[in-house]
Order: C-alpha cells, then sequence, then structure tokens
C-alpha cells in the first residue's frame, strides 16, 4: 500500500509518519512545505507550496492508494484573521475538496480525512456523550469548517466511488504536546496552586499513540468506508483527576484548591478568559462504542501510560 500524508511535520503527522514508517508493506510518500524538513530516509517527500484549492497534487497522488489528510489551518485561542471563517475555509475546505478530487481522478481508492469534535459542539450534558450520528453543531469557524471539509468530501464520494473516512478527535496529547496542556504539565512540575480541586466534569482526550492507531487501522478495514468515527482514550477524566495523573507521571504532588466553580466563572468573565475557564469547567464527552464495534478496535495505550509517555519526553526537552 503506497500512503500519502499530509501534515507529516505537525503534531499528529509526526507520530503518524513514525508509525507509518514501521509498517510492513507500507509505502510512504509526505507532502512538506518547507525543503529543510528532516524525514526519515524511507519516506518519499513530495514539495508542495501550501495548502489551496489551486495546488496541483499530481507528482504526490502518483501510485498513492490512500490519502490520509491531517494537514489543516488549525483552531487557535485568539484568531488574528480579519475574517476567520474565510480563512479557515480557505484551507480546510477548499483546499481540502481539490486534494480529493483530484485524488479522485488519480485512482486513489481511500480518502481517511483528520477532522474535528467540535463539528459535534463544544461541550456535553452529564451522561449525554457526542456520538458519531448525532447531528452536527459546530460553534465556532474551526468547527464550521470542518463540518463542511466532511460534506464536501462524502459529496465527492457520491460522485466518483472515493473512499471518504472521516475521524473526529478530541483534545489529542503525547510527547512534544504544546499549548494548553503543556502550560498545565509545567504548572504541576513547579507546584504552582491551581484551582481545579472542585471541578466535577468529565472530558474524553486522546492520546496521539491512540489516535494514530485507529487512523492506521482506517486506511484498510473494509467497513470504515464512508463513515465517520469519534475517537478517545476510552476514560473519560476530570480536570481534577488529568492534573493527579500528569502529577504521578511526573512524581510531584499537586496543589490543587478547592475554588468554587462559579467563583472561577466571575473571574473568567472579568478577565476575558470566559472560554478558556468554560473549557475547564464543562464536559465534553464522545462515545466510541461504533469506532469499536464496527472497526473491532480498542485504544491499544492506557490512559496511566500516554500521561507517563507524554511527561517523559516533556522532561527530556526541558532539561536538553
Amino acid at each position: 500500500m503506497k500512503v500519502l500524508l499530509t501534515g507529516a511535520t505537525g503534531f499528529v503527522g509526526r507520530g503518524l509518519l513514525a508509525r507509518l514508517c514501521q509498517e510492513r508493506g507500507m509505502q510512504v510518500r509526505a507532502a512538506v512545505r518547507s525543503a529543510d524538513v528532516a524525514l526519515p530516509e524511507t519516506v518519499d517527500v513530495v514539495h508542495i507550496e501550501g495548502l489551496s484549492a489551486a495546488q496541483s497534487w499530481s507528482a504526490a497522488l502518483l501510485g498513492v492508494d490512500v490519502v490520509i489528510h491531517a494537514a489543516a489551518r488549525v483552531h487557535v485561542m485568539e484568531e488574528q484573521a480579519a475574517d476567520p471563517l474565510a480563512a479557515f475555509r480557505a484551507v480546510n475546505v477548499e483546499a481540502t475538496r481539490s486534494l480529493a478530487l483530484q485524488a479522485a481522478a488519480s485512482g486513489v481508492k481511500r480518502f481517511v480525512f483528520v477532522s474535528s469534535i467540535k463539528v459535534n459542539g463544544e461541550e456535553t450534558a452529564p451522561g449525554r456523550p457526542f456520538t458519531a450520528d448525532d447531528v452536527p453543531h459546530p460553534q465556532d469557524p474551526y468547527g464550521q469548517s470542518k463540518l463542511e471539509a466532511e460534506q464536501a468530501l462524502f459529496a465527492i464520494s457520491e460522485q466518483t466511488g472515493l473512499e471518504v473516512v472521516v475521524v473526529r478527535p478530541p483534545l489529542v496529547y503525547g510527547p512534544g504536546v504544546k499549548a494548553n496542556f503543556a502550560s498545565l504539565m509545567g504548572a504541576l512540575r513547579r507546584r504552582l496552586p491551581l484551582p481545579f480541586a472542585s471541578i466535577d466534569n468529565r472530558r474524553s482526550l486522546v492520546a496521539r499513540d491512540n489516535l494514530v492507531d485507529l487512523l492506521l487501522h482506517c486506511t484498510r478495514h473494509p467497513a470504515a468506508a464512508g463513515q465517520v468515527f469519534l475517537v478517545s482514550d476510552g476514560e473519560d477524566l476530570s480536570t481534577a483527576q488529568l492534573c493527579l495523573g500528569l502529577s504521578r507521571a511526573l512524581g510531584v504532588r499537586p496543589r490543587l484548591l478547592a475554588v468554587p466553580p462559579w467563583m472561577l466563572r466571575l473571574l473568567g468573565r472579568i478577565t476575558g478568559r470566559s472560554q478558556q475557564v468554560q473549557r475547564l469547567l464543562g464536559s465534553l464527552q464522545v462515545d466510541i462504542a461504533k469506532t469499536r464495534g464496527l472497526l473491532e478496535w480498542t485504544p491499544p495505550v492506557g490512559v496511566e501510560q500516554a500521561l507517563r509517555d507524554t511527561v517523559g519526553c516533556s522532561d527530556r526537552e526541558v532539561h536538553r
């Protein structure tokens, strides 16, 4: 099987590329924009100008059986674009549509698309996890663009016969993780007091190794074609439980303070960080029963081990 991977230099892409290179009988091609990127010698590297509807993929798609499209304009907390939805659509919708149409014309059999749980929404009620068959309800331009990309892909599938598989991950963590997850690890490592002891929410996360394993599964399982799958570690955590788990992995004793959630929400409004605070307080759970049953798939890495792996790499990076 020859696989074309986009987004090979991103957080998920790096893990996926490493795993693909370990698979027997797998030929791996990576589409990258920078000529300075160091990739394994076994990877066939194709340079592209960028993610746009005008990009020609003919060289990258030559002889390819499966495309894994992990490249995207990603969600950011402080958006700078004047028209965020237009910026997301240009990359996540129109560039994806163009790649899929060219893939179908080149004889590619399957297109695996890394979407986002934000297509479903931002928060779940207690005991009411998102499912793959829920009516989509994106709340921001990023989630809306991912939904529109999914719709475009399934329309192309109907027109051309290209097999489309969509995977919607929640927050992905693992070695080298950045942003809020890395900030939380840093605060715990420094034993800063954190006001999370009273938070009794539930959030689904997915270790990068588990997401990578599912994506690889989706490249070849016959039942995956035409489906949308949710993915997680299969064990949901509260914000407090995540802090405790990370602290055990770090070998430190956390300093969690029992601050009432209403007080944290008030502080969020005062500081203009209501969205960030709500992500810490609210629940976002996903039901992976369909993924487990239809694909006969189980997350190979447990949460405890995944947190140890994440922290281990982070510590090595800190002490370099």
